[in-house]
């Protein structure tokens, strides 16, 4: 196959990056307001929270993830191997993700199971649909720099639907529900899912599998669990997958409590009002009067909007430098930006949302990074191995994903219990305001440095990153 048949149009990078706008309105409604879902609104305590998101995650991350890497690579049909997955799995999603947000009239142990089998039902169909979505960016090119370029659209897409999520899904919530958050949360995610089935449709259309294993290349699970284990890239990937994922879920789960509990409510009321006053002006007004919401969303969109602009800065940096180098640099200087969190004041509103306005954007370079780099791992292993088993390598890494998603949920439930957080109170104790603190600033910034420090140990630098694409261009002549 020749370099030029591997160029992608902007027709199909659009389409390919609709496929994570549609599952991140579930990943990040999952990763901002699960918790607060449970505790808050569905009505768990936070020890029997923790015990499901971490328990079920982490059957999902090594259960569900390799069996289905497994299936996809073997899978063989006219439209390839990953886009069928997306295609018919993206109806079940869609109903699944609706019932795991709906509050049923159940006693509370009938609650617990229906969480119990919601939250697994849903997560079974995520990694159904979202790891063979992975594995498709490995295949549509072998190109590095549309690779790279293909994800920068791709988390562009992402920064869209954490936008929503993250900015206007409280007010939506409180507002369609007339202030009955369950009911407000079930409309928003039948919504959300109509709209994010409809784009996984329109991914399975409009994306083309182009690089395809050569008959010779077929292995066993054995063989392919064997080539991950000697995989040094591949382990260290899963590592840092993990880690990254067990921060962002950490301090994403906790901005909610943060602004509902410890920042100060007239600061806030005082920062927030012109802006406010000028969305009421032009007819935008989706804050209401709630204060709350309003900085919330507002806190959360300068940092999503400063991620966007350090996604656009990744290509470049990536192709001039490589991608572990600024990867690396970018991760610590956006942990300094959370570590500050613990040095502010209630009352300290200008800083702390200067703060993550400045980790956005130091962040948002890497996100694409983190990806791409994982497809380099999947080429690294074709290069060493002559064998190309591109699922079960994403397979791997949403084991990593799965696994820090559930673990840094699990311990934000956990450490607000810890530190005696009660739910819907209206003053928390200093305890739990102390351990809301905590959970923005010091504890998730630990995954995140520990996370640079790995990457000292991974060698697929820019040179080697030329030479496996090279080499790989030459044999698939």
């Amino acid at each position: 196959m020749s370099q030029s048949s591997q160029k992608l149009s902007v027709k199909e990078k659009i389409g390919y990056s609709l496929g994570d706008l549609a599952a991140n309105l579930v990943f990040q409604t999952l990763m901002t307001y699960l918790a607060y879902f449970y505790t808050d609104i569905y009505g768990l305590s936070a020890q029997d929270s923790s015990i499901i998101m971490l328990v079920v995650g982490l059957i999902a991350a090594f259960i569900f993830n390799p069996i289905i890497g497994a299936l996809a690579d073997r899978t063989q049909s006219k439209w390839g191997k990953f886009r069928p997955w997306i295609l018919f799995t993206s109806i079940p999603l869609g109903i699944v993700a609706i019932l795991a947000f709906t509050t049923p009239n159940f006693s509370y142990q009938g609650k617990l199971l229906y969480a119990v089998v919601t939250y697994t039902l849903l997560l079974l169909f995520y990694a159904g649909n979202n790891l063979p979505y992975s594995a498709l960016s490995g295949v549509i090119t072998g190109d590095m720099k549309e690779r790279n370029s293909l994800s920068s659209y791709r988390f562009v897409a992402v920064m869209f639907a954490q936008f929503f999520v993250q900015v206007f899904m409280l007010a939506i919530i409180k507002s369609a529900g007339n202030g009955d958050k369950s009911l407000g949360i079930e409309k928003v995610m039948t919504t959300l899912a109509i709209v994010g089935t409809l784009m996984l449709i329109v991914t399975f259309l409009t994306t083309k599998e182009r690089i395809i294993p050569k008959p010779e290349q077929k292995s066993s699970v054995k063989e392919d669990l064997a080539d991950l284990l000697q995989n040094r890239p591949w382990v260290i990937m899963l590592a840092l997958t993990t880690l990254v994922f067990i921060t962002l879920a950490m301090k994403g789960g906790s901005y909610v409590y943060y602004f509902e509990n410890y920042i100060n409510k007239d600061q806030l009321t005082s920062f927030v009002a012109p802006v406010l006053y000028f969305l009421d002006r032009i007819g935008l007004s989706v804050f209401g009067n709630d204060p709350i919401s309003a900085g919330f969303g507002l806190f959360n969109a300068g940092g999503i909007i400063f991620m966007i602009i350090g996604i656009t800065c990744s290509k470049k940096l990536a192709d001039k430098y490589g991608k572990r180098d600024i990867f690396g640099l970018f991760l610590f200087l956006s942990t300094l930006f959370i570590i500050a969190f613990y040095f502010f004041a209630p009352e300290s509103i200008t800083l702390i949302f200067l703060a993550q306005i400045l980790h956005g954007f130091f962040y948002g370079i890497t996100i694409p990074i983190l990806w791409a780099m994982i497809a380099d791992v999947a080429d690294y292993s074709e290069w060493k191995n002559n064998r190309r088993a591109t699922a079960i390598i994403f397979s791997a890494m949403m084991v990593g994903l799965k696994t820090g998603l559930s673990i840094g949920g699990a311990l934000t439930t956990s450490i607000l219990g810890h530190y005696k957080y009660i739910p819907n109170a209206a003053v928390q104790n200093e305890s739990a305001i102390m351990g809301i603190k905590y959970l923005v600033s010091i504890f998730p910034a630990v995954p995140f440095l520990l996370g640079v420090v790995l990457l000292f140990a991974y060698k697929i630098n820019k040179q080697l990153e030329i030479q496996i694409e090279n080499d790989l261009n030459e044999r698939r002549k």
